[in-house]
């Protein structure tokens, strides 16, 4: 009888997590005000307008993808900025050995204008990244911000670039205009497949990566203001965002950010943003036949988007 009531109470749950779901992605399509959640947004009056050399947090997670993040991390060795000082977040979990053994070799390495910066979480609060993104939101000294994840590579001329253009920047959310992108590479791709044995920092072929506008601060590049990140943290005010998962957790929270924030983003020009794409997703459960059913859909959706020059 007690088994039973658990499962009903299971079901319950499930049922009403998808019914929250739901709800959040509704209102975050505009038909609910903003203000209603996110009551500490500060106007644009009230943020500083910061000048000179600038502070960036750069906040990653890493679960199970040590042969994406070691790009993201050599790409900061490989260029380190001159205009700003970057301290590097990266969230993971201890019991993901892979990553955890990269970020002791990177820890070696003293690298001009960057501190690393490592931040263990048990894994059911590393699978829902809003999680450690509102950590470091709340607590950053940071002038701004940028969320990203550990697919993205900072090359030459980004960093210094981006300290340019903020300048005087009071805007809550600003992002890339431009990124450059793999097409969605297949897991047996070498690139997917790097020496992770091999001295760091790892160079990288951008010849593949192809030029892609956006027209929004999509999940990894959300550039925010340090004084809205303090207010606001990153969903802070959605509970439901802030929950601990069983099994990493596709970012709906994207959206819900950028509603809060009230803005889709202010596009900028940031040169050398580059991204690698990956048929499959590693990192959620689930059997290998589904992993590669979910692989081809994303590689249907991805042609049919640039057939249409999504």
């Amino acid at each position: 009888m007690k088994q039973a009531e658990q499962d009903i109470n299971r079901v319950g749950s499930k049922w009403q997590d998808r019914a929250t779901l739901l709800f959040l992605k509704l209102a975050a399509s505009g038909l609910v005000p903003p203000h209603w959640f996110e009551k500490n947004l500060p106007p644009p009056g009230q943020r500083a307008a910061r000048h000179g050399h600038l502070q960036l947090e750069i906040v990653s997670h890493c679960w199970q993808y040590p042969h994406f993040l070691v790009y993201q991390l050599s790409s900061l060795v490989r260029n380190p900025p001159q205009q700003l000082t970057v301290t590097m977040t990266v969230y993971y979990c201890p019991d993901d050995s892979g990553t955890s053994q990269l970020l002791q070799r990177f820890s070696a390495l003293d690298v001009p204008g960057v501190q690393w910066n490592w931040q263990p979480l048990p894994k059911e609060l590393l699978f829902r990244r809003a999680i450690g993104r509102n950590r470091a939101a709340l607590a950053s000294t940071a002038d701004w911000l940028w969320f990203t994840d550990c697919d993205l590579l900072f090359q030459a001329g980004c960093l210094d670039a981006l300290a340019g253009v903020l300048q005087g920047r009071q805007d809550a959310l600003v992002f890339p205009a431009v990124e450059r992108c793999t097409s969605l590479l297949p897991d047996e791709n070498p690139l997917l497949n790097p020496d992770l044995a091999a001295s760091i920092p790892l160079d990288i072929d951008v010849s593949g990566f192809t030029e892609s506008k956006r027209s929004r601060a999509t999940g990894p590049l959300q550039i925010t203001h340090g004084d809205v990140a303090r207010a606001c943290g990153y969903c802070n005010s959605l509970a439901f965002y802030q929950r601990p998962a069983a099994a990493w957790r596709k970012s709906h929270e994207d959206r819900a950010f950028r509603w809060l924030l009230q803005s889709q983003g202010v596009p900028l020009d940031i040169p050398g943003v580059y991204r690698i794409r990956h048929a499959s997703k590693g990192r959620y459960t689930g059997s290998r036949f589904m992993s590669r059913v979910r692989g081809g859909l994303r590689q249907l959706v991805s042609r049919i988007r640039e057939s249409f020059g999504a």
